[in-house]
């Protein structure tokens, strides 16, 4: 009895874990739905409708801690995700986070809210690697605002990220040199029940769980291409 009793608590504990963890990632697709949507809605100041079109992926990071950068640890988990195959739509997202590196902005405990648009195949293609350096392997910088800024700037359009930070409701392009991108095969397993790296939810694009359907409608809503 006592030998079948205790592998029994281990596997109660573990699918406790393993729900707690889905409900977080439920919660934090939830956010990211919100950041795009309420981003979008921004009259004259959300990411440029020209910009977002010629987007291959989308990074969406809801609620980023800038402390953590104090102490150099994560400080933040969001999702990624990219066009289908035939440029119609967007496929299950991705689990990533971003870690370390020169946010631009001023060191504290708030909150920030990061979409970053990666404008090109062979930025997507750094998407799917296990890690990069945003800066190092791949350029980035800051993205303009206002639906038709992108004219303005013609230099940064050959960058292959775009990056922008919402913060206590100010939306602006934001610089992340030196910051990491990392695959979260943790995160993964949550949404799709096995530890997929990136490049395995973008080649197999499983069925998206039921919590990401609110963030593909926003993005669809505003870029689907069709």
């Amino acid at each position: 009895m006592k030998t079948t009793f205790v592998p029994l608590i281990a596997l109660i504990a573990l699918s406790g874990a393993a729900f707690a963890q889905s409900n977080k990632e439920d919660a934090r697709l939830k956010l990211a739905a919100d950041v795009i949507k309420d981003v979008m809605a921004i009259k004259d100041k959300a990411i440029p409708q020209e910009l977002l079109d010629k987007a291959e992926c989308a990074v969406i990071v809801p609620g980023m801690k800038k402390g953590a950068f104090i102490l150099g640890a994560k400080f933040g988990r969001g999702y990624f995700t990219c066009r289908q195959n035939d440029g119609v739509g967007w496929k299950s997202p991705a689990a990533i986070r971003i870690e370390g590196g020169s946010l631009g902005f001023q060191i504290g405990g708030a909150e920030v809210d990061v979409i970053l648009l990666v404008m090109n195949k062979r930025g997507a293609e750094r998407l799917l690697s296990s890690k990069f350096t945003m800066g190092g392997e791949a350029s980035v910088a800051a993205g303009p605002v206002g639906r038709g800024s992108s004219a303005q700037t013609d230099g940064k359009l050959t960058a292959e990220i775009l990056s922008y930070s919402r913060q206590r409701g100010v939306f602006a392009g934001i610089s992340l040199q030196g910051a990491t991108l990392r695959e979260d095969m943790d995160s993964n397993k949550a949404l799709y029940g096995q530890r997929l790296t990136s490049k395995e939810v973008f080649e197999k694009n499983p069925a998206a769980p039921a919590a990401a359907a609110e963030l593909l409608q926003e993005l669809n809503r505003y870029s689907s291409r069709k």
